[in-house]
């Protein structure tokens, strides 16, 4: 990557820090250092992305899913979990946006978006997205975005109501939580179409299928998932 002479003497006057290991970055680094990168618990997930371990979490339960995958393996309080942290809860949305590019990178090598027509990000209640400032799972999607040209769609569904994390919860309270909580917008955008659904953390997948759930209303929808992590065991 071209580094600028302006970036350059940006970083020599305020130092980026890398989101994982806290060390310095280099000027061609962007939030996550080469050594990091390296050691992410990467899946295998593209390399059959139809019957991995995040794609069987959905098997019986979603009536279309095409295929699945998440770029890492996430583990709670780990140091590869840092910048999902940093990314929810201490406002650095540009994190998201890296994540999007630096997983629709690896995503294209291995032809993963053959087909999709849209990407629609797992939407946050308003109250949540205003807490926040803004839906991780949107950055994510406008960073895979950058990277395909595919359309980001945030208004074909919606969502309703927010009663309370889903990271303390059981998976049948994961699964109670979200009951409903989606509603239906303006499906005839995606009509016939091939949606790509993307997330931050995929755990028991209820917020997923939840969703999932409403897509599943309009005639000839086909769905795939694609998340930043995948909190299933590594095998």
């Amino acid at each position: 990557m071209k580094v600028s002479l302006l970036a350059r003497i940006m970083d020599l006057v305020a130092p980026r820090s890398c989101c994982v290991c806290g060390n310095r970055l280099a000027p061609e680094e962007t939030y996550i250092c080469l050594a990091c990168n390296v050691r992410l618990p990467r899946t295998d997930h593209l390399d059959h992305p139809l019957d991995n371990d995040l794609a069987k979490v959905f098997w019986g339960r979603m009536k279309h899913i095409e295929r699945a995958a998440a770029f890492q393996y996430h583990q709670s309080g780990s140091q590869a979990a840092y910048p999902i942290y940093r990314l929810k809860y201490r406002h650095e949305p540009g994190i998201g946006l890296a994540y999007g590019r630096m997983m629709a990178s690896e995503m294209k090598a291995k032809d993963f978006f053959e087909g999709i027509d849209v990407l629609i990000p797992i939407p946050l209640s308003a109250d949540r997205q205003a807490e926040r400032g803004y839906n991780q799972s949107e950055l994510i999607a406008r960073g895979i975005a950058e990277e395909t040209g595919l359309q980001v769609l945030t208004d074909v569904v919606s969502r309703q109501n927010y009663r309370g994390s889903q990271t303390t919860r059981g998976r049948w309270e994961r699964n109670e939580n979200v009951e409903n909580a989606f509603v239906l917008r303006n499906g005839d955008k995606i009509r016939n179409s091939h949606v790509l659904l993307v997330d931050d953390v995929v755990t028991t997948g209820a917020t997923i299928c939840a969703c999932a759930k409403e897509l599943e209303q309009v005639d000839g929808v086909k769905i795939s998932v694609a998340a930043v992590a995948f909190a299933g065991p590594k095998r």
